[in-house]
């Protein structure tokens, strides 16, 4: 127990420097730009916001060290509180679109990082990928709120479709089941945050750039899509295998035949 405990303390140091750290982040962009209350603001909720549920979560992990995949992963969530801090500024002012560029340019390529550094190290574990899924998550939101303010709020459909899905397994467990691993889907998850960048940094005309994120989008429609036909056609599957061996234990206790007016209903329960 006293080596748990130990175990346990020398986690929530990590997630404490980690917030530590973006706290300095903070001060340094706003002592650079003079960032406004919302800036502050918002960065602040998203660095207490971390710690507070990474520090849950690897209470409950049971993760005998952080690991050096996660202190990565931590640091680009630091970038992505420095980005959050100057999205919500520019609707008071205008930040430097080169310092949300730069910032952002780092925590995208930071991204292909963890995943390698956890595999060669052997640390690999089910709260690091979430780690990272839900950072990468969260700067796409950020990044689609930015764009959005340059051609339309239909631009959100690109952070917030991800979240759309997470709140629609609630209502339908059948979307929780595992997914196969696709090159496609990682592809497409890629390609969103460099489209978004793309028109964040206003670097090519509006035509361009208008382009660009509906690329973007459609191609994460299309992922989505798949997805969800993939995840609905297999729930539709196991109901089909496990109904047919209930209804003949049934039959045989009773007596009954089962007759093919049955797969309608069938049908029916996988919708």
């Amino acid at each position: 127990m006293a080596l748990n405990n130990t175990y346990d303390a020398r986690l929530q140091q990590e997630t404490a420097v980690g917030a530590g750290v973006q706290i300095l982040l903070l001060a340094l962009l706003g002592t650079a730009i003079g960032m406004g209350p919302a800036g502050w603001l918002s960065g602040l909720v998203f660095a207490f916001a971390t710690w507070a549920v990474l520090s849950r979560a690897l209470h409950r992990s049971r993760l005998s060290s952080f690991g050096p995949a996660n202190r990565v992963t931590l640091g680009r969530a630091t970038l992505v509180g420095g980005v959050t801090a100057l999205v919500a500024d520019s609707f008071e002012s205008a930040p430097p679109v080169t310092l949300l560029v730069g910032l952002t340019a780092v925590a995208l390529l930071l991204d292909g990082v963890d995943g390698k550094v956890a595999r060669r190290t052997g640390t690999s574990s089910a709260l690091g990928a979430r780690f990272d899924m839900e950072v990468d998550a969260f700067l796409i939101l950020v990044l689609s709120v930015y764009v959005s303010t340059q051609l339309g709020p239909w631009v959100l459909l690109i952070g917030g479709m991800r979240y759309a899905f997470v709140a629609a397994a609630r209502v339908a467990p059948w979307l929780n089941a595992p997914l196969p691993a696709s090159f496609a889907r990682k592809t497409v998850a890629a390609l969103q945050g460099i489209c978004l960048l793309l028109a964040g940094a206003e670097l090519l005309p509006r035509a361009a750039n208008l382009t660009v994120v509906l690329l973007g989008l459609g191609s994460l429609l299309w992922s989505f899509g798949r997805d969800v036909l993939w995840l609905w056609r297999k729930a539709g599957s196991v109901v089909e295998e496990r109904v047919p061996e209930e209804l003949l234990s049934e039959g045989a206790m009773t007596g009954m035949a089962v007759t093919e007016p049955m797969v309608p209903a069938l049908e029916l329960a996988t919708r």
